[in-house]
């Protein structure tokens, strides 16, 4: 008998968490994403949420690769890809030593200060991309947040936003990137005993709802305006960093 987790509640919140984060990570580029952890720890912890979810990232993950293969930047993924896993690193060995509830509040209170500078001093259409020191750093806060929590979305956000990419460049960067984020996970949670037959269980109970929250995302990737696309993912970033920055206090 598969062993998975029974109570009714667990499954009202971990259901729309699954299909928010398949149409994120293939339509809004993670920026609504970082709620399903924060989401389902209504009902569970935040380790035990990000544990069951890793399955369901890695088919969301290989999907989204094989829909956006064409449309990636192979050189801003060469950049982006060391320091993520620097981060993921830097998040393995803390992992034990630091609040969940600590580091969601820290990445919510980020998000909402990089949308307050976005709204008070909004970028002229000539400046210049951010400074790639800005990049490395954010991209090393990346990976190290979506370590604990799967929240990379925001930092790396807050790095590609202002380079005002085409829609379907910067969900098919953000889908390889967070490939190779997601898979760099798997041993060091298998070796903080994340990995239990409960947690794969459930796993599997929720795996199917990857393909429509995908499907349905990438409906949306391919057809929407840019100026739409990101107003969605500047609400996708202010809904995280509220909920995050909640938690970060509640916790």
């Amino acid at each position: 008998m598969l062993n998975i987790i029974s109570d009714p509640f667990f499954y009202v919140v971990a259901v729309p968490a699954v299909l928010l984060l398949g149409i994120s990570k293939s339509g809004f580029g993670a920026g609504f994403g970082s709620l399903a952890v924060p989401i389902m720890a209504l009902s569970i912890s935040v380790p035990q949420a990000a544990a069951i979810l890793m399955p369901v990232l890695l088919l969301m993950d290989v999907l989204g690769m094989a829909a956006f293969r064409k449309d990636f930047d192979k050189q801003l993924l060469k950049f982006l890809v060391p320091f993520a896993l620097v981060g993921t690193a830097i998040g393995a060995f803390l992992f034990k030593l630091l609040d969940a509830h600590i580091v969601a509040g820290m990445v919510g209170a980020f998000t909402l200060l990089f949308l307050v500078q976005r709204l008070l001093f909004p970028p002229r259409p000539d400046s210049p991309p951010p400074p790639r020191w800005t990049g490395a750093l954010l991209t090393m806060t990346s990976g190290f947040t979506s370590f604990v929590a799967h929240a990379g979305g925001p930092p790396i956000n807050a790095y590609l936003i202002p380079m005002r990419l085409p829609p379907i460049k910067f969900t098919a960067t953000m889908a390889f990137l967070f490939f190779v984020i997601n898979l760099s996970k798997w041993i060091p949670y298998g070796w903080l005993g994340l990995l239990d037959a409960r947690n794969m269980g459930t796993s599997l109970v929720l795996l199917p709802l990857a393909p429509l929250g995908v499907w349905v995302g990438l409906r949306v990737a391919r057809h929407i305006s840019p100026f739409l696309f990101y107003r969605f993912i500047y609400w996708g970033m202010f809904l995280t960093g509220t909920k995050l920055l909640w938690d970060g206090f509640a916790g």
